[in-house]
């Protein structure tokens, strides 16, 4: 559960420029601190990581297209901006929930980088 979490409290903390940093690093000390100890936030931890490490990936290529476009391209990628972070923040909470129940959760979508 704290790897899901850590990463929405990385998101709020390093909101601004870092934001996708962020919300990697929590979910990232929370796997490396258990992933030996404990299978259970090994697993999750990963799907964590894999997760935000995806939806970084997003932001950035959406970031690129802004700047390739001279900014005029925050019409088309500000709302897919505002739309995946939602989603982020959703999903993020429902993978919580379910880790706290001891349910396994898997992200609807997310390269998994990070075996």
């Amino acid at each position: 559960m704290f790897a899901h979490l850590a990463a929405i409290v990385g998101g709020i903390v390093t909101a601004g420029w870092a934001a996708s940093l962020g919300c990697v690093l929590g979910p990232l000390v929370v796997w490396l601190m258990k992933k030996e100890t404990m299978p259970f936030v090994d697993d999750q931890g990963k799907e964590a990581l894999n997760f935000n490490i995806t939806v970084g990936i997003v932001f950035l290529v959406l970031w690129i297209l802004t700047f390739m476009t001279l900014g005029i391209g925050i019409l088309l990628t500000g709302p897919i901006m505002l739309l995946v972070g939602l989603a982020w923040l959703v999903v993020s909470i429902m993978a919580a929930i379910k880790a706290n129940e001891g349910v396994a959760y898997r992200y609807p979508f997310a390269l998994r980088l990070v075996k």
